[in-house]
C-alpha cells in the first residue's frame, strides 16, 4: 500500500513538473511570438508611413497639375474670347464686303440699263465712245473693289494666324497636362493600393498582439523582456549593475519585485513591471468613441490600483539599502499616455506614495544616471587605489634607497680594506719576494704591480634614499 501510495505521489509530482516545464515553455514561445508580431506590426507600420509620405507627394504633384490647368483654362478662355472677336470683326467684314459687291451689282445693273437707254437715243460714234468711257470706269471701279477686298482678306489672315497657332499650341499642352495627370491618376491609385495593403497588414499584426497580450503570461513575459531591453539600452550588465527577479521573504509571505538596480554605496532601487493592460487593449479594439473612454477610464483605474497596491506593500522597507519609493514600469508611451490623460492627478499622487511613473524613455534616463554614478564610484575606488599604490612605492622606494646606502657604506669600507691591503703588499710582501729574484731563487716574471683604488662610491643625493 505504502508502494503504492509513493508511485502515485511520484506520478503526480512527476505530472506537476511536466505541466510547470510545458507552461513555462508555452509562455515563452508566446513571449517570442509577440516580440516577432510587435516587429512586423512596427514594419508594417513603416511601410504605411513611406506609402502615406508617398501618397502626399503625388497630392502635391496632382495639386501642382491642378493649377496648371486652371491657369491653361484661363488663358484658353482669353485665347477663345479673342478667337470670337476676330471672328465677329472678319464676319462684319464679310458683311460689309457683301454689301459693297451688292451695291456695286446693283450700280453695273444700273449702268447698264442706263446705257441701254441712251443707245437708243444717241448716234451711233457718240454711243461708241460713252459706251467705251462707261466701261473703263466700270473696270476701274471692279479691280479698286477687288483690290479692297484682297487686302482686307490677307488683313483678317494675319489676325487670324498668330491666334489660330496659339490655340494650336494650348491644344497640345493641354493634351499633355491631360495625359500627365491621367499618369499622376494611376501612380496615386497604386499608391493607395499600396497604403491600403499596408494598413490591412498593420491591422492583422496589431490584432494579432493584442490577442498575445491579451492572455497574462504572455503579457508578464512582454513587459519583463521590455524591462531588461531598456536596462541593456542604459549601458548596464546583469548581476553586475541589477539583478532580475529577487526573492525576498517577509511576515506576510515573499515579494518578488522584477528589477533590483544597484547604487554606488551599495544602494538599491526596485523596479515593478506587472501593470494590467486589459482595458487599454479594449479600447484600441473599441467602436464607438464613448467605449473607447470608459476603456481609458478603466484603463488609468487599473493604473491607479497596481500605484496603490505597490504603495502597500512598502519595498523600500525589505531592502535596506533601497530609498524610500519604488519605481512602477508600464512598457509603453501610450499606455502611460492614456493613463495620464484619464487620470490627471495619477503622477502627483503616485509621489505621495512613493511610486515612481516610468516609461522606457523616462527608465533610460534614470538608469543612466546610475550608470553615470557607477562611472564615478568606480573612478573614486580607481583614485583611491592609486593613492594607495602610491603611498607603498613610495615606502618601497625609501627601502630601496636605505639599501643602497648600506652597499655604498660597505662599498667605501671594501675599497678602504682594499687599499690597505695593496698598501701592506707593496710596501712589505713585494720588496721582500723581489730579494728571491736577486738571489736567483725565483725565475720567470717579475711580480705585477698592484695599484690602489682612487674612486669612491657614489654618494645618494636625493633627501627620500638617504639614511638616517
Amino acid at each position: 500500500m505504502d508502494y503504492a501510495l509513493c508511485v502515485l505521489a511520484g506520478l503526480l509530482v512527476g505530472g506537476v513538473v511536466a505541466w510547470l516545464l510545458a507552461s513555462l515553455r508555452l509562455a515563452r514561445l508566446a513571449a517570442e511570438r509577440a516580440t516577432e508580431i510587435e516587429r512586423r506590426a512596427q514594419a508594417a507600420e513603416n511601410r504605411a508611413c513611406g506609402a502615406e509620405a508617398a501618397l502626399c507627394e503625388k497630392n502635391a504633384q496632382l495639386a501642382k497639375l491642378s493649377e496648371d490647368q486652371a491657369m491653361l483654362q484661363r488663358r484658353l478662355a482669353d485665347e477663345s474670347g479673342a478667337r470670337i472677336r476676330a471672328e465677329t470683326q472678319l464676319a462684319e467684314t464679310i458683311s460689309k464686303l457683301a454689301e459693297e459687291k451688292k451695291l456695286l451689282d446693283q450700280a453695273q445693273a444700273k449702268l447698264g440699263d442706263t446705257f441701254k437707254a441712251l443707245a437708243g437715243d444717241t448716234l451711233s460714234a457718240s454711243s461708241d465712245a460713252f459706251l467705251k468711257l462707261a466701261k473703263e470706269a466700270l473696270d476701274k471701279l471692279l479691280s479698286d473693289a477687288r483690290g479692297d477686298m484682297g487686302k482686307r482678306e490677307q488683313a483678317i489672315a494675319g489676325l487670324v494666324k498668330p491666334l489660330s497657332e496659339s490655340i494650336a499650341k494650348f491644344e497640345e499642352h493641354v493634351r499633355e497636362l491631360e495625359k500627365n495627370r491621367q499618369q499622376a491618376y494611376a501612380g496615386l491609385a497604386e499608391h493607395l493600393k499600396l497604403l491600403s495593403s499596408s494598413h490591412q497588414q498593420l491591422q492583422k499584426e496589431t490584432a494579432n498582439l493584442v490577442t498575445a497580450l491579451r492572455r497574462p503570461e504572455v503579457r508578464g513575459r512582454w513587459g519583463e523582456m521590455t524591462l531588461r531591453r531598456v536596462v541593456e539600452l542604459a549601458g548596464m550588465s546583469a548581476q553586475c549593475d541589477f539583478q532580475e527577479q529577487v526573492s525576498v521573504a517577509t511576515g506576510d509571505g515573499r515579494l518578488r519585485p522584477d528589477l533590483v538596480v544597484k547604487l554606488p554605496a551599495n544602494r538599491e532601487i526596485v523596479v515593478d513591471a506587472k501593470v494590467s493592460l486589459d482595458a487599454f487593449l479594449e479600447a484600441v479594439s473599441a467602436a464607438s468613441i464613448e467605449a473607447r473612454q470608459a476603456a481609458m477610464e478603466r484603463h488609468a483605474r487599473q493604473v491607479r490600483n497596481h500605484m496603490e497596491a505597490l504603495a502597500g506593500k512598502g519595498y523600500w522597507s525589505q531592502f535596506q539599502n533601497a530609498p524610500e519609493f519604488v519605481v512602477m514600469f508600464i512598457p509603453g508611451e501610450s499606455f502611460f499616455g492614456a493613463a495620464v490623460d484619464a487620470d490627471h492627478s495619477l503622477i502627483e499622487d503616485g509621489l505621495e506614495k512613493r511610486v515612481v511613473l516610468a516609461t522606457p524613455t523616462t527608465l533610460i534616463a534614470l538608469l543612466r544616471a546610475v550608470a553615470y554614478g557607477w562611472r564615478q564610484e568606480k573612478l573614486s575606488q580607481n583614485s583611491k587605489v592609486i593613492h594607495e599604490l602610491g603611498r607603498e612605492l613610495y615606502d618601497r622606494m625609501k627601502t630601496l634607497g636605505e639599501h643602497f646606502g648600506k652597499i655604498g657604506a660597505r662599498l667605501e669600507a671594501a675599497t678602504k680594506a682594499y687599499n690597505e691591503a695593496v698598501g701592506s703588499l707593496e710596501g712589505r710582501v713585494l720588496p721582500a719576494a723581489r730579494r728571491f729574484r736577486e738571489l736567483g731563487v725565483a725565475g720567470g716574471e717579475e711580480i705585477a704591480e698592484v695599484g690602489p683604488v682612487d674612486q669612491a662610491p657614489r654618494e645618494i643625493s636625493s633627501p627620500e634614499l638617504k639614511t638616517e
